[in-house]
């Protein structure tokens, strides 16, 4: 018996250099690391006023790129739904998102332009404590939205985040003679890089890998969002507009059937405007293998133990009735 089992614990360590070092041939292209469009974001707020609300229609947030001219040309649309909001609400910290990481060349942002539409209202409390509804006229000249001249750098990979803070007290005029209440916008834009960029490099360099971060918008879990990245022919990969934060990297093998399973880093810190740099190799791991096999010779009724020792640890199995035997979760260390 203990010479079977020698003879099984030979094939045992053969079949393991076997599993690890038959790797497959099999390739996938990895995406070269290029250059990725900036990304902008667009927050409206309030600086409150004394009135019960004020419902602004908005149509539009539009930009001009390297250009501050007043011409009508050049303006980019940044594709916002049409909606109605009550300014008031955005006090206290609370806002109302316009846009979202919404792709943007890179270059200096001159100026942005708010489009508002007609469908403007405010609420004003009379004598006897009525609440009561107005439409707000708005000038012909601000019918076209209200320009702001910004002439913030925008540079490639980073997320920026702009906040549009209207003024309601020196927004609304309220004619003296003709008893109309105009809307005049006063808004005051600001900006702020909200994105830094996490560089590495991937190990073994030739393993075709994605790699990425998950990041939590502090919402629901249903509106968390994965940024990735595939590694190129070196290894290396850049992951653009990461949220400041900390974060665990992961990276995959692209190819499902290969040997590698992920690996990670822990614990990266990003800092909003800076680049972060992975300091050693995200290593892939091999996934773990599994041995069969059989003990001859065991008299009925007779159970033998298989086993191997790995990294200290012993990893056992019971033979079966008919001597065979599994060993999972082995790793290469």
């Amino acid at each position: 018996f203990m010479k079977t089992l020698k003879k099984t614990n030979f094939f045992i360590f053969s079949l393991i250099l076997i599993f690890f070092y038959s790797c497959s041939n099999s390739e996938s292209d990895a995406n070269k690391l290029e250059g990725i469009a900036p990304r902008i974001s667009v927050r409206l707020v309030d600086a409150p006023g004394d009135f019960k609300a004020v419902n602004v229609e908005v149509v539009d947030v539009m930009i001009k790129m390297d250009d501050d001219s007043d011409g009508e040309g050049g303006w980019i649309t940044l594709d916002v739904q049409n909606t109605t909001v009550n300014l008031l609400d955005f006090t206290g910290g609370i806002s109302q998102v316009l846009v979202d990481r919404f792709p943007i060349p890179a270059g200096t942002l001159s100026q942005m332009r708010l489009v508002l539409g007609d469908g403007n209202t405010i609420v004003i409390e009379n004598d006897s404590e009525e609440d009561i509804e107005y439409d707000l006229k708005t000038p012909s000249a601000q019918q076209s939205g209200l320009k702001l001249k910004v002439n913030a750098v925008i540079e490639e990979g980073f997320t920026y985040d702009f906040i549009l803070d209207f003024d309601v007290e020196k927004s609304i005029v309220i004619a003296g003679n003709s008893g109309n209440i105009i809307l005049k916008p006063v808004l005051y834009a600001s900006a702020e890089v909200s994105s830094g960029i996490i560089e590495g490099m991937v190990e073994p360099s030739d393993v075709p890998s994605m790699v990425y971060v998950l990041v939590d918008d502090m919402g629901t879990p249903d509106d968390d969002f994965t940024i990735s990245a595939n590694t190129d022919e070196t290894g290396a990969f850049a992951l653009w507009g990461v949220p400041g934060g900390t974060y665990d990297v992961i990276a995959i093998p692209l190819d499902s059937e290969s040997v590698y399973t992920e690996g990670s880093a822990l614990g990266v810190s990003v800092v909003n405007g800076e680049i972060t740099t992975i300091s050693n190799p995200i290593q892939l791991t091999f996934k773990p293998g599994s041995i069969t096999g059989k003990v001859t010779g065991l008299a009925d009724a007779v159970i033998a133990t298989a086993s191997i020792m790995v990294d200290g640890n012993a990893i056992t199995d019971d033979t079966d009735e008919t001597g065979v035997f599994l060993l999972e979760n082995i790793a290469l260390l």
